[in-house]
C-alpha cells in the first residue's frame, strides 16, 4: 500500500473515511445477521431432537412437546424473516 502524503491525509474529511469504512461495516452487519440465521438453524435442530424424544416418553408431556413446537415455530419464523431482511438490505434485485 502507498501512502499518501501528509498534505492529503489531513484533507480528508471524516465523510471520506466514513465513505471508505462503508462497505466494510456492511459486509460486516451482513455476516452478523448469517452468524444469527445459523444460531437459528441449530435451535431449530436442537428442537426437533427434542421434541423426538419427549415423544418416546410414557406417559407422553403433551405440555412440554406443544411448548417445544412453539419455540420451534418462533425460530423458524425468526430465520425467515432475517433471511428476508438480508435479501432486502443486502442483495440488489
Amino acid at each position: 500500500m502507498k501512502l499518501k502524503t501528509y498534505k492529503e491525509y489531513l484533507a480528508m474529511t471524516t465523510e471520506k473515511i466514513e465513505e471508505m469504512l462503508a462497505p466494510v461495516r456492511a459486509m460486516q452487519a451482513q455476516k452478523q445477521a448469517e452468524l444469527e440465521i445459523a444460531k437459528l438453524d441449530e435451535k431449530i435442530i436442537t428442537l426437533e431432537s427434542e421434541i423426538t424424544s419427549l415423544c418416546t416418553q410414557n406417559p407422553i408431556p403433551f405440555d412440554r412437546i406443544i411448548y417445544k413446537q412453539d419455540e420451534m415455530q418462533l425460530a423458524e419464523r425468526r430465520r425467515k424473516q432475517f433471511k428476508e431482511i438480508i435479501d432486502q438490505l443486502f442483495y440488489e434485485n
